[in-house]
Order: structure tokens, then sequence, then C-alpha cells
């Protein structure tokens, strides 16, 4: 079977020349999307919010939006741990500085905030589509979902926050850093006699 690889005059062809144009124009759109990042949360929360309005109108699908809860925490776990994380690895390289005497290196997410902004996007779209299909509405008492779903967030959260406390980390930076030349330990005025 030599030559078996592409064959422009089977059935399967025209399907693959658009699946094909349609990934390359999909990634084409999802390039020039990375730098507006107020504008991707913001359609992120639109659809949130049409998803949340689906769950609400046909009063079902609970089960759904707990799995969906369960992925998104997995993913802020994701978002706010640092890339190698000094509990579990013993890096010659880069690692979280865990004194004050240690050199600073800059916090580098295990996962990027455009990975995570687009995993959550496609959470929500596939959750959505999922509630067209009476097969998924299990019939579960969903304040029990949600009161686990709580707990369940408030122990990881708290696990989290501990760890930043112990390695001495925050996850997020406002704005770029402004050096005015003083030192910190420098008196802020008068003369020393």
């Amino acid at each position: 079977m030599e030559g078996a690889a592409f064959d422009p005059a089977s059935p399967a062809a025209p399907f693959a020349q658009w699946k094909n144009d349609f990934s390359r124009t999909f990634q084409y759109y999802l390039d020039r999307s990375t730098p507006h990042t107020t504008e991707r949360w913001l359609g992120t929360l639109v659809t949130a919010v049409i998803y949340v309005l689906r769950v609400y109108s046909v009063k079902g699908f609970y089960v759904i939006s707990y799995g969906l809860g369960i992925y998104l925490l997995n993913l802020l776990i994701g978002f706010l741990s640092p890339k190698v994380d000094p509990e579990l690895e013993v890096m010659d390289g880069a690692s979280l500085p865990t004194k004050d005497s240690d050199e600073f290196k800059p916090f580098i997410r295990r996962l990027p905030e455009f990975k995570f902004w687009y995993s959550i996007t496609k959470a929500l779209c596939v959750s959505f589509l999922l509630t067209f299909f009476s097969v998924f509405d299990v019939p579960v008492f969903w304040p029990i979902l949600l009161c686990y779903w709580i707990v369940l967030f408030v122990l990881t959260m708290k696990r989290q926050i501990m760890h930043m406390i112990k390695y001495k980390y925050i996850p997020f930076s406002f704005g770029k850093q402004r050096y005015d030349g003083k030192s910190p330990t420098a008196s802020s005025g008068g003369t020393m006699d």
C-alpha cells in the first residue's frame, strides 16, 4: 500500500480539508486574542452567565455543574501554584526563595494565564452543550453538592494559602514595580547626629 497517505479523491478529503481550514482559522483568532486579557475574561464571564442562566432555567444538570466546579477548582490551584513546587522537587537552578537572604526569582505559574482562561472557557462551553442532553440530567439533591463543593473549596484554598505563606510567594503582581532609589533601611527624614 504505497502512496496511501492522502488521496484527494477520497470521500473524506473535503472533511479533512475543512477540518484543517477550521483549525488554522481558530488558531489564528486564538493567537490574536492573546494580548486582549480584559476582553477575553469578559467574554468568559458572559459565557459563565449564560451557562448559569441555562442551568437555572431548566432547573437541572446539577451534577454537570458540580463537575464543572471541581474542574475549575483544579484549574485555579494550577494557576496559583508555582511551576516548581519546593515541597515536591529539589531544584539545582530556579526555585522559590525560602529565606530573606535568597536571591529573588520571579514567580512562574504552573498553569499560565492564557491556558487557564482557555481551559475555563472550553469547560464552560462543553458544560453548556451537555445541558441539551437529558441523559446528563441526573436527579440529585443539589444543596448537598453545593455544601460539599464549598467545603472542598475552603479546605483547598486554606492549604494553598498556607503553602504561599510558608514559601513566601504571591501569585499576583499589580502593575510595574517602581524603585525610587531609596533603600528600605534609610531614615525617612532628618539628620543623624
